[in-house]
Order: structure tokens, then sequence, then C-alpha cells
């Protein structure tokens, strides 16, 4: 690992070349600490043996502790496993820069005096521009000061499947060392130093370099997932140079040794971390791509549109009758809105028909194995019916639970349905949620979990009872055993921070936080909004994104609305709350003459359903009372 270690220091009285740096390396004592891997105990035999990585679980120790002749395994163990995938090793060897051949590759070192000389000149030019140089403020949003100064927590990455390295963080966690840039450094060159992780927050975390101890006047927050973090012994194999924070420079004069003790034990990121990134954001739709999504003018319908980008996995999706490309839609490519075309003739959904009738040139459907697949549900015995009562997430104000019905029953589990009170005449209002869908619930749902249940507009018998209004529609409840009952175990607590979309307008990714959990659902709060702006989003919705996200995707984060906005004056805040209110609830339920007018504008098309022969779900405790 030391083999990139750099003597080279801005203080010329502690500088020496790399041999005199090895010449003044005093033996360890014997009672240096003990290295225990796997249940075998290592002592370090001396200060000029280096320290080594292991390949196989990312263990940093002693390289003459290590296992086998090429000390390139911290145990047995470790070496049996590495070596039952030879694929996997001749990828890992590769990333650890070795060279096909046994020969060391030999790094040509920059002449001492040439360095010293460079540093005079850089620092003189720093000294010049020092002089007329003024502070220039940071504008924007950082998630680093915004947790910092708050004390808050954000949820881990491990809590998003669906996002890069959702299902490959392993134990990343606090304590691991990483090398990283040295900014604490006047070289002219970019070097390196070793930093350990103080704080994790989603993808970002607080650094500390080594050497530092309890001062944390350096400390810094990165995307762990960043190009310039690697794992411990990436410089020693890409021949970059360790140089110690200028800051901390005098502390030691042997900083060789400092390490050794410091790193012996410690973990680092896999070798192939980097790579792990890579993969995890290569995303299977491209652009071009022709799918089925809903209209999002009408709810009841889907249309064609044609994939116009794909940044993070989000599809900006560009109706196919916009000759202006202006007429689009943002959605996950995992999203439930999103289907392969054909897929609306096959249940039985509403289709509008484009009046595009051949496709353009370089357009091309979207391959069905790419969507999302839901579960498979059994739909021969007892099952769902038209007129069936439940209650509903409102997609067009998706902070009420409302009172629904089930309105058409189609194919492959897939249900229509209408929220009581506010339904147009033609059912052109209503929306389609599968039978599993996480955001339908059995009736009482609400009264049991302590949530706020919106009865149907202009419902005058308050409160609201469900016998009473049973009774008075001569309804049945949907049975509670058809709905999906199975609670992941999410990781998800109460005041996590995270990077969530605004579903009314889902372009925007936003700062939020999680205020609520019921069971798998939670309440999402826009940091800076009222709480009317909230939205209940299931756990494993794919539109909820760790702490840096955006910043590792390239998407662009709204910030917190500032608190200047939320304290002007009493008109301008409420023209500022209308504004957001038109902006979050979406489009108006419109009147059924209006409804029937639009819909005369375009062909509209209703399939027939097919048939299915599907399997049932399983079941969990799911039912039952929870505190808020």
């Amino acid at each position: 690992m030391f083999d990139g270690y750099d003597s080279c220091s801005e203080d010329t009285s502690s500088s020496s070349s790399s041999d005199e740096s090895e010449e003044e390396v005093a033996p360890l004592a014997s009672s240096l600490p003990i290295i225990k891997n796997n249940g075998q105990v290592y002592t370090y035999p001396d200060g000029k043996s280096g320290m080594a990585t292991c390949e196989m679980c990312g263990m940093v120790g002693v390289r003459d502790a290590f296992y086998s002749k090429t000390k390139r395994f911290c145990s047995v163990s470790c070496s049996r496993s590495y070596s039952s995938n030879s694929k996997k090793a001749s990828i890992l060897a590769r990333l650890q820069g070795k060279p096909p051949t046994k020969k060391a590759k030999v790094l040509q070192k920059q002449p001492l005096v040439a360095k010293l000389a460079a540093y005079a000149q850089y620092q003189a030019t720093l000294q010049n521009q020092a002089k007329t140089k003024t502070a220039v403020p940071v504008e924007g949003f950082s998630w680093g000061n915004y947790i910092n100064s708050n004390s808050f927590t954000a949820a881990p990455v491990t809590c998003f499947k669906h996002a890069p390295m959702g299902t490959c963080w392993g134990d990343i966690s606090e304590g691991v060392r990483v090398e990283v840039p040295n900014t604490d450094c006047s070289l002219p060159t970019k070097v390196f130093w070793i930093a350990g992780i103080i704080k994790l927050a989603g993808y970002n975390a607080l650094l500390r370099y080594e050497g530092f101890e309890n001062d944390s006047s350096l400390d810094f927050w990165c995307n762990i997932c960043g190009s310039d973090i690697h794992p411990v012994g990436w410089c020693a194999t890409s021949g970059k140079p360790l140089v110690p924070p200028r800051t901390i420079q005098h502390k030691y004069t042997n900083w060789k040794a400092f390490l050794v003790k410091r790193l012996t034990g410690a973990k680092t990121l896999p070798p192939d971390f980097s790579q792990k990134v890579s993969e995890s954001m290569q995303y299977p739709f491209k652009t071009s791509m022709r799918v089925e999504v809903v209209d999002k003018t009408h709810l009841c319908r889907t249309r064609v549109a044609v994939v116009d980008s794909v940044v993070g996995g989000r599809l900006r999706l560009v109706y196919e009758e916009s000759e202006d490309k202006t007429d689009d839609f943002w959605c996950h490519m995992y999203s439930p809105l999103i289907h392969h075309i054909g897929w609306s003739r096959s249940i039985g959904h509403r289709f509008k028909r484009s009046d595009i009738t051949k496709k353009q040139d370089g357009h091309f459907d979207a391959p069905p194995h790419l969507f999302m697949k839901v579960k498979e549900v059994d739909a021969a015995g007892e099952w769902f019916k038209e007129g069936m009562k439940l209650e509903a997430i409102d997609p067009l104000n998706l902070s009420a639970i409302c009172v629904a019905t089930i309105r058409k029953v189609l194919a492959d589990g897939y249900l229509m349905i209408g929220i009581d009170g506010s339904e147009a005449a033609d059912g052109s209002d209503w929306f389609c949620y599968h039978a599993t869908s996480p955001s339908i619930f059995p009736v009482g749902f609400c009264e049991i979990n302590m949530i706020e249940l919106t009865p149907p507009r202009g419902y005058a018998k308050l409160p609201f009872k469900w016998f009473d209004y049973l009774r008075e529609t001569d309804s049945i409840a949907a049975p509670v055993k058809l709905f999906n009952k199975e609670v992941p175990n999410h990781g998800f607590h109460v005041g996590m921070k995270l990077e969530a979309v605004d579903l009314m307008e889902p372009r925007l990714v936003c700062v939020a936080t999680v205020t609520r959990i019921i069971h798998r659902l939670l309440r999402i709060h826009f940091d800076g909004w009222e709480d009317e702006y909230d939205q209940w989003v299931d756990c494993e919705s794919p539109d909820l994104y760790p702490v840096g996200w955006c910043q590792l995707t390239g998407y662009q984060l709204q910030p917190p609305a500032p608190q200047s906005s939320r304290d002007s004056q009493s008109s301008s805040s409420k023209q500022k709350k209308k504004a957001k209110s038109q902006q979050y609830k979406g489009h108006k339920k419109m009147t059924s003459l209006q409804l029937k007018e639009e819909l005369l504008d375009g062909e509209e098309y209703s399939f027939l359903q097919g048939t299915s022969d599907q399997e049932s779900n399983g079941s969990a405790s799911y039912y039952i009372k929870q505190e808020p």
C-alpha cells in the first residue's frame, strides 16, 4: 500500500527522498497491535513491510501477516473463497492494477529538488492571488450543511433497492477508510491522503483525514460513490502520491509508521466498488423506445409515449402526438404507470389511439421484459367485484386517503377505481390500481391506524362511519384477505431525510422527510412546505431516493422552501400557497360535461378483457393498529 506514499511534504525541514524515508523508519516494537483475521492471530515483524488490502473481504492489514506468497488475502478462507471463481479473481486483479506479468512496475519518481522548486513557485503564485482574491459566497443547497446544522439522520442506501448500489451497498459504515484527494495541500500536482468515515447520510459521507484525531476543523462531505473516492491501496496500484495534510504535517516525522498503526485491522471499500457503482447506473431503457403510459389529462386511459431521455433511471416520456415535444411526463422506469405496447389491449384498459398511423423512423417498442412485473393473483375464487367499497390514495391528491369504489374489474388483477363523491358519470376520472397495490386498503384501515379518512364530497353525515355508509349505499366492503398484506423490513424511521419526487409535479425531486410510518406506508413531507402538501408513498416506491442521489446522477434537486417565503406578507403568502396548490394538486377534476366534450375530440377505445389463470398472494401481519 505504501508504495504510493510520497514523502515530499510542504515543510522543507521535514522533506526527504523516498529512500531517505525508508532509512528513518525504525523497527516497530514487538508490542504492536495484534491483527485478528478469521480467528488467526498475527504480529507485525518490522516497520518496512508495508500494508495490504484483502482482495476478498477488504480488510486492511500488515502485508507480512497476509496469507500466500503474493500476500493478497488476509486468511485461508478468503483465499479459497476468492479462488472459487476464477473469472472474478481475474477481474479484481485487473481492477487492483496488477500487470499481466510478474514483473514489477517501477515508478519514476521526480527528483526532490525539482519538487521543492515547483512547490516554491506555486506557493508564490498563491500568495499573489490571495492579495486580490475576494470571498465568493457559495450558492445552492448543501446536504452536508443541512444535516450538520440540524443533526438530521438520513435513510440508508439499503432502504432503496431500485437506486444505484441499493442491493450491494454492503457494510459501508462509520470507520471505513478511503483514499481521497488532499485539499489541505499546495503542491502543484493532485495528491491524496487517507480519511475515515465519521458519519453517513445516504450516499454522502462526512470524512476526516487520518491524523486529525478529534479535530473536526477540516472535516468535509463528499459522495462516497464519486470518482475521487478509492479503497485503501488504490494509490499504490495507481502510482499516486499519499501526502499528509499541511495542517498536521508537523505532528509526525514518520508518517508511514503512523499509517501502519492506524490502518491495521481497519476496513476499506471493496476493490471493485467503482465498477459496481458504474454497473448499477446502467439502465435498460433507451431513447426512442415506445411505451404505454397513463394519460396525465385523463387518468382513466393510457397513451403511447416515446422515451426522450433517461436520468438516473427516471424517464422523460414525450407523448407521441406532441410535435414540439413539450407534452411530456416524468416517471421512474419501475413505475406502475408505464407498460409495454399492447398492455391496455391485453387487460381491457382504456387506450387513446394516436393520430400517428405508423412508427416514426428510429422509434421502436420497448421489450416487455424491461417493465416491472406485478405479482400473480388468483381471480378464479373469491375476488374483487364491481361496487365493492374500499379506501384508496387519491392519485389527484396524494395527501388524502379516500372512500372509494371498485368500478370495473380488468384482467390480470387490475382494477378501475373511483373516488366516491367526485366521479364523472362516464367514468373518465377512474384510475387503475393492481389488486396487490400498496395504495388501496380495506374498509376501516384509516380508523384503525388513526389516519384521517376523506369522506365523499358533499357527504353531510359527519363524522363519517363506514357501517352507516355501507347501509345507506346498499354496498359491501371488499374482503380484507384480498388486499396486499406483505410488510417488508424496509428500514425507514420517522425523521429520516431523503430525496423524493413530488408526484403532483413528477419532474421535481425535492428534499423530504419521513413523518409517519404505517406498516409499509410512508408519509412524506416536503421540507419548507405546509403539511397539506405531504404525500402518502409506499416504502418500495421508485420515486424515493437516498440523500445524494441527485448529485450522483446529475439530476437537479429542489431545496427546501426558504423561511422568508413563508414569513412574507399575508397576501403574498396566499398567492404562493395558491400557486403551490395548483402545482401539487395536478389537473382539476372536471365536470361530466367538460370531460365528455374533451373525449369527443379524440378517439378512445376500450378493449375486451382477457382471462388469466394465476396463483394467489402470500400474507403477513398487516391489518393491525399502530401508533402514529
